[in-house]
């Protein structure tokens, strides 16, 4: 006879939310969902779920994005964790949070419209549920450290951009601004992007070259602990 030596112990709900940036006209947004169903029912949540039994974190992080935005392969970190013994009113849940780095103008078109989710300016959005506001502040906090050491900004723009949206995009994140000589330079000094012969009309007559990352090289400067310090 097999003893169950768990079974007297408490029980508890495990919860994923994801906080998903986005980055679209020179602001960094962050991808909301209205609650259908109580408790909150009509009020701002970040996008979440709960863990089954046959999946890890990530899996569950995985499938959750994909569930209510129709999204696979796209970049996502663990964040933290919060378990404060009232932070669901419904329920004792432990939460894992994860952020997730989306191009929206590549995306956008993909997710699900039946779903209530809208796009907010991250210093414009609204009151979130629980402790949702501080799960946002702590992925921002880590994305602006993990930025600083590796351009994992890049997820956020489109294949080919603007060293102008690459430089927004990191002012935007660290939210501040940037000496764009010195921030080419730097970022030069790297020796990631690729000059392409095409260019951006949008912003002037003379247009602005478009670049984009030389993978092969990223990849090795990533796995030799290359600090791409900004």
């Amino acid at each position: 006879m097999v003893l169950n030596n768990y079974r007297k112990e408490d029980k508890v709900l495990l919860a994923v939310d994801c906080i998903i940036f986005g980055f679209y006209e020179e602001e960094l947004k962050i991808l909301l969902v209205q609650r259908d169903f109580e408790p909150a029912k009509g009020e701002w949540s970040l996008i979440g779920g709960f863990l089954r039994k046959d999946e890890n974190l990530d899996k569950a992080a995985k499938r959750i994005l994909n569930h209510l935005t129709g999204l696979n392969n796209i970049y996502m970190e663990q964040v933290h964790s919060y378990s404060k013994l009232d932070r669901d009113p419904e329920e004792r849940t432990i939460s894992i949070s994860y952020f997730a780095l989306i191009d929206i103008a590549h995306h956008c078109k993909d997710l699900l419209k039946q779903n209530p989710i809208k796009w907010f300016d991250l210093k414009d959005f609204p009151e979130l549920i629980f402790d949702h506001n501080d799960m946002v502040k702590d992925a921002l906090q880590l994305l602006q450290n993990k930025i600083s050491n590796k351009p994992i900004g890049f997820e956020l723009l489109p294949k080919k951009f603007t060293m102008r949206q690459l430089q927004k995009m990191y002012e935007a994140i660290l939210d501040t601004e940037l000496d764009k000589r010195n921030f080419i330079n730097k970022f030069n000094s790297f020796g990631l992007l690729k000059k392409t012969n095409e260019k951006d009309m949008s912003s002037s007559k003379k247009g602005a070259f478009l670049f984009k990352v030389d993978e092969d090289k990223y990849q090795k400067k990533i796995e030799e602990g290359y600090c791409f310090k900004i």
